[in-house]
Order: structure tokens, then C-alpha cells, then sequence
């Protein structure tokens, strides 16, 4: 499975998407780091060049749910990407809200799935064992 990882474009944190991509290689995914601050155009020209199984957004500054939902409605405009599967997680607001406040509007802005920073890593993995099983959550 190929998975781009990426941040948003207001996001300078990197040790997140370091962690998220040696787990998912060491899961079996060939991965594409896009690094920290990526410009929404350039998430989707390397998800259209990449032609990716998955896209994984992680927040850690508290501005993933904003940023977030301004790129899956970008994602999700342009054709080739309109079904992958694209999740977001980690620390999603500044207020201290939990991922139930943000979780219904990343959902229906266009996310498959959203993981809050508090719940740890055994959400994500069962999403992607649910992804390799040919069953979408």
C-alpha cells in the first residue's frame, strides 16, 4: 500500500510525520513524506503524481481541523482523488476541544476517518487493517 503523509500548510512540526512514516513502513506501506508547511497544491500534485492508497494528515500546532477541511474539499475537487481514502489526526484545535467537536465537520467536509491525538495509535491501525482488508470504515 503507498501512503502519502503530509501536514498542512500552517504546520512546521516534522518528528510527527517522521514517527507516521517509519510506523507505516515498518506496517508494510511504501511511503511518500511530504514534509512539514506543504502548500494545498502541492499535496495534490503529489497525490496525482503519487496516485496514493491512502493520505494521512497529521496536525500538531492545533490548526488541522481548519486547514484540514480547506484541503479534503481541494482533494476531493480534483477528479483522480476524489475516492481515495484520506484520514487526519493528532492535535486538531487550540481551544482544547476533544475530537468529538471537530470530528463530524472533518467527516462531512470529506475525511474517511479522524483520530484525535488522545486516543493513540491502536485507531489508526485497525483503520488500516480495515483498509487491507478491502473494507472501508
Amino acid at each position: 500500500m503507498h501512503t502519502v503523509v503530509t501536514t498542512t500548510s500552517s504546520d512546521a512540526h516534522t518528528w510527527n510525520l517522521i514517527y507516521l512514516e517509519l510506523l507505516l513502513r515498518e506496517w508494510g506501506h511504501q511511503v511518500t513524506n511530504l514534509g512539514a508547511c506543504v502548500p494545498d497544491d502541492l499535496v495534490i500534485g503529489a497525490c496525482r503524481r503519487h496516485r496514493p492508497d491512502l493520505v494521512v494528515i497529521s496536525s500538531v500546532n492545533g490548526h488541522g481541523a481548519n486547514d484540514g477541511v480547506r484541503l479534503i474539499r481541494r482533494l476531493r475537487a480534483t477528479e483522480e482523488l476524489a475516492r481515495t481514502p484520506v484520514v487526519i489526526g493528532g492535535k486538531l484545535g487550540t481551544a482544547g476541544e476533544p475530537a468529538a467537536a471537530w470530528t463530524p465537520r472533518l467527516r462531512a467536509a470529506g475525511f474517511d476517518a479522524v483520530f484525535e491525538e488522545s486516543e493513540g495509535i491502536l485507531p489508526f491501525r485497525g483503520y488500516l487493517d480495515s483498509l487491507t482488508a478491502g473494507v472501508r470504515v
